[in-house]
């Protein structure tokens, strides 16, 4: 029987095109809002998932989902704005 770890060249072989390009990393750095805005989102729903949400959970997800969306609308209007010509919207 083969061990897996002798095959691991195999099964998972590393290259150095595994690293996130620059591109990449400006990208989730760029959306990083969104991104925390939706976890805090997540954190929220996660919370009620066993329970009845009471008022202060409702409330809570609430401004998460408006907060979410906020961010959301700001980002695609900056993406709007970034690829009309002249920068105007």
């Amino acid at each position: 029987m083969k061990s897996i770890a002798a095959l691991q060249n195999l099964v998972t072989p590393w290259s150095d095109g595994l690293e996130p390009s620059e591109a990449e990393l400006d990208a989730i750095e760029w959306e990083m809002p969104l991104i925390l805005a939706e976890v805090d989102l997540l954190d929220a729903e996660i919370a009620v998932l066993d329970r009845t949400p009471s008022e202060l959970d409702e409330r809570r997800i609430r401004r998460a989902r408006r907060k979410a969306l906020a961010v959301r609308r700001t980002l695609t209007n900056q993406a709007a704005a970034a690829s009309m010509p002249g920068g105007a919207a």
